[in-house]
């Protein structure tokens, strides 16, 4: 009995044509006509974060790995880049995409993904050797003036190449959001802070001893081996974990200053609110902070206990990811769980600064796994070439086609047409849908799949022809080549289907665009084979053409190799045809 696509192929073909018609039509209706495209095509910058391994060995939960891309979504889009683009990637990664080139002041300020930290400097020194002879770090300089509770520029002082505790660094101090400070502090014993001696030549790396237990850190005396320690510490040494119960050898953003930390007096996470600002009336950029009603309480504690210290001691630093990024210093205790952060701002550094203390308590920390920034030309000129290539690569598969199979190249150029089609529509649609975005990577996927498209031609027509030289006619060989074709047309996409998910599950960054594209260009290689090009060729059979063998079919008998098609006579064995007889003129006799 014959088949259904043996009898009605125009059925399947009707099928696909209802296929197109409403993929098209929902482009139509969300007015979504162009695919989305990658950075690398458009230019811009791919940030791959890579979260560290939980203390203890634990792994990172999904959790709170999607709490982290909140945060990074919320800082990102604090910083006013539009269009950003943050994803999870597997059990462990982030990816950040941020149209627009130049972003290092935001691939930094993503990167800094730890826990937030406010604690109490106890020493500063440069991290590099000066050539002027650095005094003693209690020594306390009078070229710093006390800063007043109302914010003015002046009111702190710029370092100089010698650092100490009073110095300063980054020239900020802490006032109160009211411009009024406790009349009455309650005075706090000041500590002790024994000079540092020269450290021992065998320490391999400098860390901090761990302090007695205590039950308030505010009360934390660094000890003689601390400060020995701190004096042979150097900046991008490694081997500290930043433990908020512990002190801390840290050093600021550009690597200048190196300071010694007690431990963590506030966390990030008694922070409310951040902003930056312009105060009425003023003409410098200040950070304004709103604790929380348990923070604002740690705060007055903590501010009552630093200023109590006086000139030299008062320095307080806010530190993320074992980095120091600021350390304002506090002349008196501020209450109201609000306060200010003044001083040398520009506009980027306040609100980079607001944006990373708002942001900045994640569950987990990261490592900056690879970033990738491209300028919109090279990202067009990318997108051309991709396009090129991919131009030549179908070219090159359609000449191949009429030069070896002639006729039935027409075959293979109809079914790339159709997957084209239906591959250009599914990238549009899935942009929209899940944001997919097309990239370099994911193009040289496509260019691949023109191959994948092919071998299953390739796999068809051999076996079609193949049929017929055992002596079945056109027809049946479509049929029966068919049926024994399109196992191995499955088994073979399945193989490269398989890939591409194992690829896309343990692959990062772009190369998961490249297996995306594969593994649905090769599901759409099995719709166009099945439902296309098994039923036009049905459809070809039919005709004159194909069916008694034309020269230019690569059906006819002297491509196939053998004498003659099935059912066709040879030449010698055609009956010759009669000669008429002539009638004679006088009619019957």
């Amino acid at each position: 009995m014959a088949t259904t696509t043996t009898s009605r192929p125009g059925r399947l073909l009707i099928v696909l044509g209802v296929i197109v018609v409403l993929l098209f039509g929902i482009m139509g209706l969300t007015k979504t006509w162009k695919p989305k495209l990658g950075l690398d095509l458009r230019g811009g910058t791919t940030i791959t974060l890579t979260a560290k391994s939980l203390a203890g060995g634990g792994s990172v939960t999904a959790d709170q790995l999607n709490e982290a891309k909140n945060i990074i979504s919320q800082r990102v889009n604090g910083a006013g880049v539009a269009e950003a683009d943050i994803t999870t990637s597997g059990r462990d990664h982030i990816n950040v995409a941020v149209p627009g080139a130049n972003q290092d002041s935001l691939v930094k300020q993503v990167g800094q993904t730890a826990l937030l930290y406010f604690r109490i400097v106890y020493d500063a020194q440069a991290a590099a050797p000066v050539a002027a002879p650095s005094p003693t770090p209690t020594t306390k300089p009078s070229t710093t003036p006390k800063p007043s509770t109302t914010v003015k520029p002046s009111t702190t002082v710029k370092p100089s190449t010698t650092v100490k505790p009073s110095a300063t660094p980054n020239g900020r101090a802490w006032s109160s959001v009211l411009g009024q400070a406790d009349p009455t502090p309650t005075p706090t014993p000041k500590p002790s802070t024994p000079a540092p001696s020269t450290p021992a030549a065998s320490t391999p790396v400098a860390t901090p001893s761990t302090p007695a237990a205590s039950t308030d850190p505010l009360q934390y005396v660094p000890d003689a081996a601390t400060q020995t320690a701190f004096a042979a510490y150097k900046c991008g040494d490694e081997g500290q974990t930043d433990d908020p119960n512990k002190p801390l050898f840290a050093c600021d953003r550009e690597g200048t200053y190196k300071y010694l930390l007690g431990p963590a007096i506030l966390k990030g996470t008694d922070l409310s609110d951040a902003s930056a600002g312009i105060p009425q009336g003023g003409f410098q950029w200040q950070v304004n902070l709103e604790f929380t009603g348990e923070g604002g309480d740690k705060f007055l504690k903590a501010t009552q206990n630093i200023s109590a210290r006086g000139q030299g001691q008062n320095l307080f630093a806010i530190v993320l990811d074992s980095e120091v990024i600021s350390t304002p210093s506090v002349e008196n205790p501020i209450p109201g769980g609000q306060a200010q952060i003044t001083g040398t701002f520009t506009e980027a550094e306040a609100r980079d600064l607001a944006n990373v203390l708002k942001y900045g308590a994640l569950p987990v920390s990261f490592d900056i796994s690879s970033v990738e920034t491209v300028s919109p030309q090279l990202g067009g000129d990318q997108l051309s070439a991709g396009i090129w290539a991919g131009i030549a690569g179908l070219g090159l598969v359609v000449l191949f086609s009429f030069l070896y199979y002639r006729g039935l190249g027409i075959v293979v150029v109809a079914s790339l047409g159709v997957a084209a089609v239906l591959t250009y529509a599914s990238v549009v649609l899935l942009g929209r849908a899940i944001g997919f975005t097309l990239t370099l990577a994911g193009i040289a996927g496509l260019i691949v799949a023109i191959g994948i498209t092919a071998d299953s031609f390739v796999i068809y027509f051999e076996r079609l022809r193949d049929e017929v030289r055992e002596g079945r006619s056109l027809r049946s060989s479509v049929e029966t080549g068919w049926a024994r074709a399109k196992h191995t047309i499955i088994a073979a996409d399945s193989i490269s289907l398989l890939a591409a998910v194992v690829l896309y599950i343990l692959a990062i960054g772009s190369v998961r665009g490249f297996a995306f594209t594969l593994g649905l260009t090769t599901l759409i290689d099995l719709l166009v084979v099945f439902i296309f090009t098994k039923p036009l060729v049905t459809l070809l059979a039919r005709t004159d053409f194909f069916g008694h063998g034309h020269k230019l079919s690569g059906l006819d008998p002297e491509h196939l190799g053998v004498e003659r098609l099935p059912g066709q006579m040879k030449p010698s064995a055609r009956p010759a045809k009669r000669p008429s007889t002539p009638k004679p003129l006088g009619g019957e006799v």
